[in-house]
């Protein structure tokens, strides 16, 4: 592991991973997590497993009703060495947390005292690739991230990605696919975790690079990869985080599929994919009278942005970029406007994501594509940048919400494996 970093074949997938700029701190990363892990353990062998983050680039609050996304794996990762163990006990210490996470896998049950930390991921996990009979074991693994939490790349399936993944090497060579994966992870956090979401995080994660996902069968998602090169275009992809917020969120994000939800269940339907969107036209004083207004609205946005994440991948496929951010700047104005997660509601005193979305439209003119980054309210913006705007705009950015909020993004053809 340690002498891969240093052979040839070891810096060609390094580069890959992380782009040719990072090959020396990444190898340097990799070994030192080697010879951490092989300083605390006893294990006469190991694997290396790398989970990476997810941006979205189209559909923004899509997938938890049926609809179509355009998303994409990044380099910032989650990597682990694991070891099996000879019992059934999974440990986990991670760089950035003093505690040990420790499950005994005896028991696949959702521990209510567990809500929200690792160890209900770990469980869960485990309980879902049981259930659907692989095999699952004890191992021990030290695990580094670089996927910051907390900033819209989906560090919690970054995670759930890397233990299905550990399990995946370690017990089943290699043989589950991404997106049974992928529905283990979802369901770890959804049962196990305690938080509502889609499958696009997961599903991005496992896949790897740029990839266009229809969730109309949410048990067996539809999708393609994508083949573009933002930099070959002339372009980067800059993530910004604004901070976190000092309010409770949930009720938030609860609120955007229990108001989609309501809208379905108007027309007497599970999911707004099943719903013409045209009907929501001819029933709009009904649906308001029946849900409120701002469930027709996101009903409204989520009609044109499924469509929209469609005609998005078109446009890539197509290289026709120029359309391609147009349908980016159209997704921005629709997630303000219609879905409304940019301000949560009430809050005055607190609007970053607004203040973010403005100033990056001041600073880059008319030509600005910006919007949302996942599930909004707070966290993250997404904006398009020339490659000649980068060190500015980095600097303007980070003058306003501090240093390091600004970092530009790399896709990342691999998804989440052993390497």
């Amino acid at each position: 592991m340690i002498q891969l970093t240093r052979a040839p074949e070891g810096k060609a997938l390094l580069a890959e991973l992380y782009g040719s700029a990072g090959v020396e701190a990444q190898a340097e990363r990799w070994r030192i997590l080697a010879q951490e892990f092989f300083a605390g353990v006893n294990a006469p062998k190991a694997t290396l497993v790398s989970s990476p983050g997810r941006t979205e680039l189209g559909g923004n609050h899509t997938d938890h009703n049926g609809g179509r996304v355009l998303c994409a794996a990044v380099h910032l990762d989650m990597l682990a060495v694991a070891a099996l163990r000879k019992d059934d006990q999974v440990i986990l210490r991670s760089h950035g947390w003093s505690e040990t996470f420790v499950v005994d896998l005896a028991d696949l049950s959702p521990h209510g005292d567990e809500t929200g930390r690792p160890e209900a991921l770990i469980r869960g996990v485990a309980a879902g690739m049981a259930a659907r009979n692989a095999t699952i074991g004890g191992f021990e693994a030290l695990v580094d991230s670089i996927v910051p939490a907390g900033s819209g790349l989906s560090s919690s399936a970054a995670f759930e990605l890397l233990v299905a993944q550990i399990f995946n090497a370690l017990f089943n060579e290699n043989s589950r696919s991404p997106e049974e994966l992928a529905l283990v992870g979802k369901e770890a956090e959804n049962r196990f975790f305690g938080k509502p979401c889609g499958l696009m995080d997961q599903m991005a994660c496992a896949l790897g690079g740029i990839s266009a996902i229809d969730f109309a069968d949410p048990a067996k998602p539809a999708w393609s990869l994508i083949d573009f090169d933002l930099e070959k275009a002339g372009y980067v992809l800059a993530i910004v985080n604004t901070g976190d917020s000092h309010a409770d969120l949930t009720d938030d994000y609860a609120g955007i599929p229990d108001e989609m939800g309501s809208v379905a269940g108007y027309f007497g339907v599970g999911r707004l994919r099943e719903v013409p969107a045209n009907a929501l036209l001819l029933q709009a004083s009904r649906i308001r009278a029946a849900t409120g207004d701002r469930a027709l609205l996101r009903a409204l946005h989520f009609s044109a942005e499924d469509g929209r994440a469609v005609a998005m991948a078109s446009a890539l496929v197509a290289d026709r970029f120029d359309e391609y951010l147009a349908l980016v700047r159209a997704s921005g104005d629709s997630s303000w406007r219609l879905l409304q997660n940019v301000v949560s509601a009430g809050a005055v005193r607190e609007q970053p994501l607004a203040v973010a979305i403005e100033l990056s439209r001041l600073y880059l003119g008319p030509s600005a594509a910006v919007r949302v980054h996942g599930g909004g309210f707070a966290g993250t913006i997404q904006t398009y940048l020339v490659l000649e705007a980068v060190d500015g705009y980095v600097q303007f950015m980070d003058g306003v919400f501090g240093a390091g909020a600004t970092t530009i993004m790399r896709i990342r053809s691999r998804g989440a494996g052993e390497v």
